[in-house]
């Protein structure tokens, strides 16, 4: 049976979806459907149970697609060494990360890569955070991307880069005109939170007792887009990671606060298997991602007065991690103001997305 079959197969296995395996292969439903389909028909067994949702796959289904992972993965492992005789980058790149790393972030990252290496596709699945850490642990995915990286037995972790944490506001909020704040005003203001089971929760809940502050928790929930959906009705304000609401932020929807007391961060990392081959293009796309932030700090936003020029009437300030000469400040930099008693530097991860078994794929 012809390979690319076999491949789609798997994909709509992996994906428990036909329309979304045919989406990565540019295909049709109906063909990935008809795919399935001859296979089953070669093998005289059915492999799927479509009479349920979402569908099942049959004790003969789950053997077949367990030898056919085996078969594809080394497929892909000979053609990447023959990649590597001839320098070629090629293949693809699956990657599981949370959500918040930021669409626009990965879709920058990605369209770089894929200008460099043109024979090199990167998929990217977003994920809750422990869900990242079991693809990558059980082959699902070449590469996780989550926050606060740690290694764990058979995983190994890369920093990548840490993002400040801000204030984020409506733009008619008492404190949006501000070019910065400091942590006291905050307390007893009704604010929009992350779900209590989340890490950057918990990290955040610290943060504030350590400056003895108590915000009013109005709203909660496991995801960065619904809080800040809920920041742009005025329902109150959030600490979020810069990077995640630089589009609201130049959208006029949100504003931006930098803390001028304390640096909160919240690290990124990189995640794969200890012992696992990389691909080339696997490796290559690690080492594009840490050249793209080679400082390890978050992006800077525009100044306010700089935002307001193009965008008049909205209330947006620069986030706070850069030097007097404009420069991002080092890891090095960063350490040191740790030792300053005003400042307090912490660190935080664990946003989720609604915990659903479907995946929200892109493919470029």
């Amino acid at each position: 049976m012809h390979l690319k079959f076999v491949e789609l197969f798997c994909d709509v296995v992996q994906y428990r979806s036909f329309s979304k395996a045919a989406a990565a292969h540019n295909v049709s439903q109906s063909a990935a459907s008809q795919a399935v389909n001859l296979l089953e028909k070669h093998l005289e067994t059915k492999l799927i149970d479509r009479s349920v949702r979402p569908f099942e796959l049959t004790p003969a289904g789950e053997v077949y697609y367990e030898g056919c992972r085996e078969i594809v993965e080394s497929v892909h492992s000979l053609e990447d060494r023959i990649h590597k005789l001839r320098d070629k980058v090629a293949g693809v790149v699956h990657i599981a990360a949370i959500y918040s790393v930021g669409f626009l972030q990965m879709d920058a990252y990605i369209k770089g890569f894929s200008e460099r290496y043109r024979d090199a596709k990167v998929r990217v699945e977003y994920r809750h955070p422990e869900e990242v850490y079991q693809e990558v642990l059980d082959g699902e995915a070449d590469l996780g991307l989550v926050s606060f990286p740690r290694d764990r037995g058979e995983i190994v972790s890369r920093p990548w880069q840490d993002q400040p944490m801000v204030l984020v506001v409506h733009p008619q909020h008492k404190f949006a005109r501000e070019t910065s704040i400091s942590v006291k005003p905050l307390d007893g203001e009704p604010f929009v939170g992350f779900t209590s089971d989340l890490t950057i929760r918990k990290e955040i809940d610290r943060w504030l007792k350590k400056s003895r502050v108590s915000v009013q928790i109005v709203h909660e929930f496991d995801n960065i887009e619904n809080i800040k959906r809920a920041i742009e009705v005025g329902t109150g304000g959030a600490i979020l990671p810069q990077p995640t609401i630089e589009r609201e932020v130049r959208s006029g929807s949100l504003v931006a606060i930098p803390f001028s007391d304390v640096q909160w961060l919240r690290p990124l990392g990189v995640i794969h298997k200890r012992q696992e081959h990389l691909s080339n293009a696997t490796q290559k796309f690690i080492e594009y991602l840490l050249s793209q932030c080679p400082t390890c700090v978050g992006d800077v936003l525009p100044t306010g007065n700089e935002h307001n020029r193009k965008h008049e009437g909205s209330a947006t300030r620069a986030v706070s991690g850069a030097n007097p000469e404009g420069k991002s400040k080092s890891i090095e930099e960063t350490s040191d103001a740790a030792a300053s008693p005003s400042s307090d530097i912490g660190t935080a991860d664990g946003e989720g997305n609604s915990r659903r078994k479907k995946r929200q794929t892109h493919l470029i």
